[in-house]
């Protein structure tokens, strides 16, 4: 965990941008120590010496001590410090939790033995009175473990004091030297600094210890706690005590956020509180109130238990702070009224609220309305939900909860508390739907669906998580978070390739894989309806057990089956129907996707009657033409073909018969041309054929002439004979025109003038 210097970082860059004071340097520490924010914020000069008490090099973090007064200085480089070290230190001040120092010089002045830690206990470190000291504390080992800190292998304890928790992080990675820790009384020895939240409120304790030594047993547990006798799972709640010393405080603010019967959101100036209630009494979002209950730190946010609301009936309403995702994401805002403008991906209604899924800067998030408890057994009727059109831009003002506190943890999930569904408001609606949309819209709705199915897993894991502080709970848990981060990472990658270009039978070994992965490595294939076999597919089955489940269409058979061979009982059925679950769906999802995108593409140039192209393909081939003979200084020829009275076919055998002869005319005239001329048909009775690489004027002739001659012998429409015939006028590039238009133009002109001529 980063400490002091992230936090230099976070809360002293606006102040870095304000000019240096030109005061006098102040050179006692007990002077920069009586500085307020305010005042540190002006970068008063200083030039002081100190003891070094404790120094992480990787991590920027310096305490030093003069006397009973300490300070955070954050290093401008690696130094080679160690405790007990006299420097002379000279810089500006910077505000944040307290007022820190940012160094332009540090001197090392002379070695020295470490300095006497002070001892001290848990009210005056909850209370910052012993800020950046060195101090010495007695605490019982809750936990010993090796983490990584920047990287690095450090140790931290989990501490109980006589009166609260906190911990220590040491310098040290050596796992031996945690042996006979867990439930120890011990003495240990830091630097005091506080754990935060992302809004800089202090939710905890820490001490920093630069090794081991700093630790001393006093007691030895009773027993080893490997040896203990085991407690039945339904028998935990029974050893459960806790003792609470927190003192009942009162607070103000304006209501931001009231669920009756559960909490109230009260915000005051650039803080906020999250304050646990029961009361549902009439309390209105805007009003000034006064909230009374108890500190208490819950997953790392600041809260208040067990409060009692009193309204004033005095309006203050607070405007919400304009962010952005990235503001959101840094767990800044936490418990503030904030607004934020998105993308609409998705709504869902539930039992208890209603879900707007939003996309803002290429992230998504989710804007919650949580539906007023029902007062009674019975149900209630539900207000209806503001329906707002997918791709819609919305504005959103809601309280913004996270998952995470750290304020040095970046992109933490989070969501807003929507009050009324007047909170959101469309700003734009949707674009018109076009193909490309179409297609990204399929892919997200599935995105988002599957993306709640893992969100309600994870947050059941979650649930059990909280539920017990066992070490080997801990470590199996973030086992799981890291598989299903690689299953999420894997999952995000398939979804990508889906709406990319990648080949679908690369696309369908990829989820094979990702199927395979979240079952322990099982061979598993996926078997296309009337077509390929993909992934490892092993023919012999004996002794194992064959899995097999249908990939589902929207409509119509199964689009084919993902199949895993497995052991007799090697996988619990919840974990093998999950796996088997998102692999046909995302399987489901890749052949519809190219399917539909398949289809799309060759309606877009394919004229649906005829099956022979359209005007808009004929288009792109002659701008092709066009380039390529331009740059080798080629010919090509365009031929114009008009059918003969048609309409009278249409007027005497119907539409039906009509189409009929179109569908026979395009047919025949296919036959008659060579395998790279194009034929297309412009709309109607018209046609055109592309000779892309003719001799000369001659051969584009007798492509035409062979045209006219299809229609010597009469076409079977239906049940009727149908005599016909047809005129053609011919073009040459660059001969009778350059452009696109020109060349139409001529050889329309030149079938007109075949068609007067005829008798």
């Amino acid at each position: 965990m980063k400490t002091w210097a992230i936090i230099a970082v976070l809360w002293a860059a606006p102040a870095a941008m304000m000019p240096a004071s030109q005061t006098a340097s102040l050179t006692s520490l007990n002077e920069i120590h009586a500085l307020t924010n305010e005042q540190a914020a002006r970068h008063v000069r200083v030039d002081f010496q100190a003891t070094v008490t404790y120094y992480r090099s990787y991590e920027g973090t310096l305490f030093v001590q003069d006397g009973d007064v300490a300070i955070y200085v954050q290093p401008p480089s690696e130094m080679k410090l160690v405790p007990g070290d006299r420097v002379r230190i000279r810089g500006t001040t910077q505000p944040s939790f307290r007022p820190f120092v940012a160094p332009e010089t540090i001197t090392v002045l002379s070695h020295g033995a470490p300095l006497q830690p002070t001892p001290s206990n848990y009210d005056d470190l909850i209370h910052a009175r012993m800020d950046c000291r060195l101090v010495s504390v007695k605490a019982r080992v809750l936990a010993a473990d090796i983490v990584l800190s920047s990287d690095r292998r450090s140790i931290k304890l989990q501490l109980a004091m006589d009166g609260g928790k906190g911990q220590a992080e040491i310098d040290s990675d050596d796992p031996q030297s945690l042996e006979g820790l867990l439930d120890a009384e011990v003495q240990i020895s830091g630097a005091a600094s506080g754990l935060f939240d992302g809004k800089m409120e202090m939710t905890g304790i820490v001490l920093h210890a630069q090794d081991m030594s700093q630790v001393k047993v006093l007691a030895s547990p009773g027993s080893d706690p490997w040896t203990i006798p085991v407690t039945p799972i339904q028998d935990e709640i029974a050893s459960y005590g806790e003792i609470s010393r927190s003192q009942r405080i009162r607070v103000q603010g304006t209501i931001t956020y009231y669920m009756p019967g559960a909490a109230v959101v009260l915000e005051n100036g650039t803080r906020s509180v999250w304050v646990n209630t029961a009361t549902r009494t009439d309390l209105r979002i805007g009003d000034q109130a006064d909230a009374t209950g108890f500190p208490d730190v819950h997953d790392g946010f600041l809260k208040l238990a067990d409060g009692e609301l009193r309204d004033s009936d005095l309006t203050a309403p607070v405007q919400p702070a304009e962010v952005g995702w990235r503001d959101l994401s840094q767990s800044h805002h936490v418990f503030d009224l904030v607004a934020i403008e998105g993308r609409v991906v998705e709504t869902v209604r539930e039992g208890g609220q209603d879900e707007y899924v939003l996309e803002s800067d290429g992230h998504l998030f989710t804007a919650i309305y949580r539906h007023p408890p029902s007062t009674s057994l019975a149900a209630t009727q539900l207000p209806e939900m503001k329906q707002i059109a997918p791709n819609s831009r919305v504005r959103v003002v809601g309280v913004c909860i996270l998952e995470d506190s750290n304020p040095f943890n970046v992109n933490v999930p989070f969501d807003l508390l929507l009050r009324t569904f007047d909170d959101i408001t469309v700003v734009k609606p949707p674009s018109p739907v076009t193909v490309t949309n179409l297609v990204r819209l399929v892919s997200v709705l599935l995105l988002v669906l599957l993306a709640l199915s893992v969100w309600g897993w994870m947050m059941q894991n979650k649930a059990r998580r909280q539920s017990s502080a066992l070490a080997a709970r801990i470590e199996s848990e973030a086992a799981l978070e890291r598989r299903n981060a690689q299953i999420e990472h894997r999952r995000s990658r398939i979804l990508e390739d889906i709406n990319g270009s990648r080949p679908l039978a690369q696309v369908l070994e990829e989820i094979t894989e990702l199927v395979s992965f979240m079952l322990n490595g099982a061979q598993c294939w996926c078997e296309v309806a009337d077509g390929a076999r993909l992934g490892r597919y092993h023919p012999d089955g004996h002794g194992y057990r064959v899995v097999r489940e249908e990939i589902p269409a929207r409509s119509g058979p199964a689009l084919g089956a993902v199949c895993a061979l497995l052991e007799p009982d090697s996988l619990p059925a919840e974990q093998e129907a999950q796996a088997l679950f998102l692999g046909t769906r995302v399987a489901a999802l890749a052949i519809e996707t190219h399917r539909a995108y398949s289809d799309l593409v060759h309606r877009s140039e394919f004229d649906l009657l005829t099956d022979i192209h359209n005007r808009f393909s004929l288009d792109k081939q002659m701008e092709a033409l066009i380039a390529r003979a331009r740059a080798s200084a080629g010919i090509f020829g365009l031929i114009y073909v008009d059918l003969d009275n048609f309409k009278q076919v249409n007027d005497v055998y119907g539409h039906h018969t009509g189409d009929l002869y179109l569908q026979e005319v395009a047919a025949r005239m296919k036959r008659q041309l060579r395998s790279g001329d194009l034929l297309a048909r412009l709309g109607g009775d018209e046609f055109a054929v592309l000779v892309p690489a003719p001799h000369s004027r001659a051969d584009v002739q007798e492509i035409a002439a062979r045209l006219e001659h299809c229609f010597d012998e009469p076409f079977l429409a239906g049940a009727h004979l149908l005599s016909g015939s047809a005129s053609v006028g011919i073009a040459m590039y660059p001969e009778d025109g350059t452009t696109k238009d020109s060349l139409l133009s001529t050889a329309d002109a030149a079938m007109y003038v075949t068609k007067h001529m005829r008798p």
